[in-house]
């Protein structure tokens, strides 16, 4: 099965209208879910959701949803590990781009879409989400 790793931001723009990629993401969401991809997100970013959407009510329920039809993946103590030694070695590395590219490389992840402008690359895609769903424009038009 194809497995997709997103980034905070993905999700961000999907749960809040008012931010510049919300189209672009829900149009990724829709191709993923559309082509059964294995959407993959690391626990720790629910709380970043959580803290940063207002609507408290809303994302609750949206994370009962996800919990049943993503993949939901913890970092281990070896990925943690690695990520330490990474950073250590690269101080103007984000270690929390590096655990999670970490992270998707583990759970065996095709490719990353994050909207960060720099995210660590440790061997497989990173792409943003225009990035992603530009050759597939087509498919997705109302």
């Amino acid at each position: 099965m194809k497995k997709i790793f997103l980034d905070a931001n993905i999700v961000l723009d999907l749960l809040d209208s008012t931010r510049n990629s919300h189209n672009i993401s829900k149009n990724v969401f829709e191709y993923l879910i559309n082509s059964n991809y294995t959407i993959v997100i690391p626990e720790d970013i629910l709380t970043t959701i959580y803290y940063i959407v207002k609507n408290k009510k809303a994302v609750l329920e949206f994370f009962e949803t996800i919990i049943t039809y993503w993949e939901i993946v913890s970092f281990g103590t070896k990925v943690i590990s690695d990520a330490i030694n990474i950073c250590k070695s690269n101080s103007v590395l984000d270690f929390e781009d590096v655990i999670q590219s970490l992270c998707a490389k583990e759970s065996n992840c095709e490719a990353i879409i994050s909207n960060d402008n720099t995210f660590y690359n440790c061997g497989i895609p990173v792409m943003k989400a225009n990035e992603f769903i530009d050759p597939f424009k087509l498919d997705l038009q109302p």
